[in-house]
């Protein structure tokens, strides 16, 4: 496959190009640049002239990602703009001198001072659309305190600390993980399967949930990655491949991610993941339950309802009692999916407290207010940036990741001259390792890479280290590709094998069930009852009419 056009890249380069962002961006951010300006900006970076006016148009024609100012790199869209350390330590200076006074002065007031100071001390003056950025994006709380005293905020302050006031939609956008309390069933045999995880991120400003993965594999640095390409891509074509008829319109890049200390929400791929796309990451702080709170209480009044459904394991043993959740478990993985996407409607419909009107009309003020968010065209492309890092160094026969080999011919450029180069970075998906996305050297792109043994099927990461354990259960020290997925093949024949043996018997023994028998006139006019762990063919007990406040 061809390269992407939002990847990562080494650690120096991405310094590198932080810090030429750094230069141009307020440079583009002008009108007309001065030869004087560009002249700085040049002598700063170490580059010509007429390099710089490249950069400034790479800038303004760019997509908004930190790779489009990538050394020897064409780029494309509008993106943030960035102020030099010097522009952003004046700015920093002015606002608090003269914006956080009791004075109250007016932004066009400071924004002269700015200007007047730039000019001083000869550095590029920023647009007054930036210096007014940098004023919004203050703690509101911070800016009454200075502004109108320690009255004017006490409505915006928390009991246990000032939480901090969000004003627009996907401001920041909350992030975390729980185990549903409900047992899915497999879609084969409708057996029971066990317990999924949901992860949830949730818009802070409309009290919207923008992103949800349910999966059951237990929360990762991927869970992460998958919801957070949920909540930036356009939804319609996922409501339509389950077959929901809902609008489902809150989507969009968050501004900040804020989330808690767990080792997933700090893993290399996520934080280069949210580099590249602008995506701002905060950590709760210690102590303060209070922080973050959101996405708790929306997962929590979730779980409230799912207890509802049928398999529900309940919040603990006491409240379930002699309910057996196995054996009234009916809904697999996907149906639950539907059941909570016809969920997540109807709370979005719903008045919430707090808010004093629906998360679909809070959502639909901030649409009116900052204009439609721009959502990720390519999804696929996004998710790389998220998904799990690994670095290798090239062979002549391609990479070996965990006994696993993988070639194609984009790599052979590289091959002849791989004793020069560093170890490449690599993304893998855990769900299937079939392939994997290489980084140039250059940095500028991902390389999607095969299988070496193309015949080879597609396994997900836990089934590859199953069949390393059992290799080494065996005694084998020295596990090679072809031994590796040999066994992966015959852990399949068993589990196919167990499997239609399994549905053959339960049929044959609900058949016995449901015979006449000729003894007893009154059993001969009947069925049995439902043998233990039988599914009962009458369809889940599902209710959408009571989906309070999530």
């Amino acid at each position: 496959m061809g390269a992407f056009g939002t990847v990562t890249m080494p650690d120096a380069l991405w310094d590198r190009t932080k810090k030429i962002s750094a230069v141009i961006a307020p440079l583009a951010a002008q009108s007309t640049v001065g030869t004087a300006a560009v002249d700085a900006a040049a002598l700063s970076l170490g580059i010509s002239r007429r390099q710089v006016y490249v950069l400034i148009k790479r800038y303004r024609d760019g997509t908004g990602l930190l790779t489009d100012l990538a050394p020897a790199r064409s780029s494309g869209g509008k993106g943030t703009w960035r102020l030099s350390a010097e522009v952003e330590d004046l700015v920093r200076e002015m606002v608090r001198k003269q914006y956080l006074t009791r004075q109250k002065r007016s932004l066009a007031a400071v924004y002269r001072d700015v200007v007047a100071a730039c000019r001083l001390r000869q550095l590029p003056v920023p647009a007054r659309n930036t210096v007014e950025r940098r004023i919004r994006e203050l703690s509101p709380v911070e800016v009454g305190r200075r502004r109108g005293g320690p009255d004017a905020v006490r409505s915006l302050q928390s009991a246990g600390g000032d939480v901090p006031v969000i004003g627009k939609i996907l401001e920041q956008v909350q992030i975390d993980h729980t185990v549903i309390d409900v047992i899915v069933v497999d879609e084969r045999e409708r057996r029971p399967i066990g317990r999924p995880y949901l992860t949830a991120a949730i818009d802070v400003f409309s009290r919207s949930l923008v992103g949800m993965v349910v999966t059951l594999e237990a929360p990762s640095a991927v869970s992460v990655g998958l919801c957070l390409v949920h909540a930036a891509t356009d939804k319609r074509p996922g409501l339509e491949r389950l077959g929901v008829d809902v609008q489902w319109p809150m989507s969009g890049k968050p501004r900040q991610l804020y989330l808690d200390n767990a080792s997933e929400f700090k893993s290399e791929a996520l934080r280069r993941g949210c580099e590249q796309h602008g995506i701002e990451l905060a950590y709760r702080p210690p102590g303060r339950p209070h922080y973050g709170g959101i996405v708790e209480r929306v997962i929590g009044t979730a779980m409230q309802q799912v207890h509802e459904l049928p398999g529900t394991t309940f919040s603990n043993p006491a409240e379930r009692g002699r309910y057996d959740s196995d054996r009234r478990a009916m809904l697999t993985l996907p149906e639950l999916k539907k059941w909570l996407t016809l969920a997540v409607a109807t709370y979005h419909g719903s008045i919430h407290s707090t808010l004093g009107q629906t998360p679909a009309g809070r959502w639909a003020e901030g649409v009116e207010q900052t204009g439609t968010p721009a959502v990720v065209s390519n999804a696929r492309a996004f998710l790389v940036d998220f998904l799990p890092v690994i670095r290798r160094t090239l062979t002549r026969t391609g990479f070996v990741i965990d006994h696993v080999h993988y070639f194609s011919n984009s790599l052979k450029p590289w091959i002849s001259r791989r004793s020069t180069l560093d170890p490449f970075l690599i993304r893998r998906d855990p769900r299937d390792i079939s392939r994997i996305w290489v980084l140039e050297p250059e940095g500028h792109a991902y390389i999607e890479v095969p299988y070496r043994t193309m015949a080879n099927p597609a396994v997900s990461l836990w089934e590859h280290k199953r069949a390393v354990a059992r290799l080494h259960e065996r005694g084998v020290t020295q596990v090679d590709e072809a031994a590796l997925f040999r066994m992966i093949e015959q852990m399949r024949q068993i589990t196919d094998t167990a499997s239609r043996t399994t549905k053959r018997m339960r049929r044959d023994a609900q058949r016995r069930a449901l015979a006449p028998q000729p003894t007893t006139a009154t059993r001969s006019a009947g069925a049995e009852p439902p043998l233990s762990g039988e599914v009962s063919s009458e369809p889940a007990a599902v209710r959408f009419d009571q989906i309070e406040q999530w």
